[in-house]
């Protein structure tokens, strides 16, 4: 697991999550600890790195 920090597309602010390296592509929602908006996640790792991570707001 490794902390990533990124900022919330509703509100802005910087928040951070922790990121599981183990998985290759992950695609998951997760609300904004400031704003509770909910955000699409999407990452992709290799070898114990993030290769992309993308932060998307759901068209509500």
């Amino acid at each position: 697991m490794e902390e990533f920090f990124f900022q919330c597309p509703y509100c802005w602010e910087q928040i951070s999550m922790l990121v599981d390296l183990s998985q290759y592509s992950q695609t998951y929602i997760e609300d904004c600890e400031i704003c509770c908006n909910p955000i699409q996640i999407s990452v992709v790792t290799n070898a114990g790195e993030i290769l992309d991570f993308q932060a998307e707001s759901i068209e509500q």
